[in-house]
């Protein structure tokens, strides 16, 4: 068989997707196996150069075949452009070429789905209730997912796709020797037990304050834990006010993604919000302690592995994109999320 997966975003996203496909590819070994995936993510399944279109599994690209990088972000500012058109034309030809028996939809959007369909597979798999409704008109495989929590989903659609009931595993992530080298110069001054803070969420609702992630990068410090603190995209402001007064404590790091898969396999210990970085932590098999708020941990929380999951009985489930933290994150405090981090340290409070 040749099976494309359609996961295009987002960083969170495409790591729940990814069990599934670990466990498609152990139900199905002699199978070709593809990946269509926004150009910004695509670091999450290689390291290789954008122009090796070599289809086959190493160290470098571990989980999939072939991952075709699509320009969807530069395609929605310039819809009408040349380049545009030409570049969906070059991609819905090599989609075609490439005779996919399956493509499987994991992102359940419009434009997901259209990509999908563009391919001329005989079988389009998505969710039956996908998160754009439309979706579903251009699935002729459309997959029951009663399962609570978005990892079990996606495995249940990629069993339905190819009729065999599968479990998601624990995926690879791809090795790249440059962030690799990096990572061995960052943490080479660094003999202590080393954790990753991650104050940034996504949206203010989600994020913990800054002022209680510094006092626990206190608390850790005084256990013999030092920490790096994990400035993402426009967040080095939020990282550097977490540092500020914990210079000999903490340091702020502004890392590529290979570069943070790599210092994250490097980690003792994960602690943040709900967002991309937690869940790859989670995934690499770091112990997690994930502080939520308006998100539901049962859905999209750490999945499998060792984690403490702090959130107050009296947050509820809300995607509202406020810029205040949510009230009942408000109430998670620095010495629960210590003791949390500890516990799972095996150090002694």
């Amino acid at each position: 068989m040749r099976i494309l997966i359609v996961r295009l975003s987002a960083m969170g996203d495409i790591i729940h997707a990814m069990p599934a496909v670990a466990g498609l590819r152990a139900q199905f070994p002699d199978s070709r196996i593809d990946w269509a995936i926004e150009e910004r993510w695509s670091p999450l399944l290689t390291s290789r150069v954008i122009s090796d279109t070599t289809p086959s599994i190493s160290p470098e690209q571990p989980l999939v075949h072939l991952v075709h990088q699509i320009h969807m972000r530069r395609w929605r500012k310039h819809p009408l452009s040349w380049t545009t058109r030409a570049e969906m034309r070059a991609l819905r030809t090599r989609l075609r070429e490439l005779e996919y028996d399956h493509v499987i939809d994991l992102q359940g959007a419009i434009r997901s789905a259209l990509l999908a369909n563009a391919s001329g597979a005989r079988v389009l798999a998505g969710a039956l209730h996908p998160r754009e409704a439309p979706a579903r008109y251009w699935y002729n495989v459309k997959a029951h997912t009663p399962a609570r929590h978005v990892v079990d989903q996606a495995a249940e659609i990629v069993s339905a796709a190819v009729g065999r009931s599968l479990d998601p595993l624990q995926p690879p992530f791809p090795i790249s020797v440059e962030a690799e080298h990096w990572a061995d110069e960052v943490t080479r001054a660094n003999s202590a037990s080393l954790a990753i803070v991650n104050p940034g969420a996504g949206w203010g609702a989600k994020c913990w304050p800054a002022e209680r992630y510094a006092a626990l990068v206190k608390s850790l410090a005084e256990h013999g834990v030092f920490a790096l603190v994990n400035a993402g995209p426009g967040e080095a402001k939020l990282a550097e006010e977490v540092v500020r007064g914990n210079e000999k404590l903490a340091r702020v790091v502004e890392c590529s993604l290979p570069q943070l898969i790599a210092i994250t396999r490097r980690a003792s210990l994960f602690v943040g919000g709900d967002t991309g970085p937690l869940h790859l932590a989670s995934s690499l098999g770091i112990p997690v302690v994930a502080i939520f708020g308006p998100t539901d941990p049962a859905r999209n929380g750490p999945y499998g592995g060792r984690n403490i999951v702090l959130r107050s009985p009296e947050s509820k489930r809300d995607h509202s994109r406020r810029r205040k933290p949510e009230a009942g994150l408000l109430t998670i405090t620095v010495e629960q999320a210590t003791e949390a981090a500890l516990a799972l340290l095996g150090v002694p409070a």
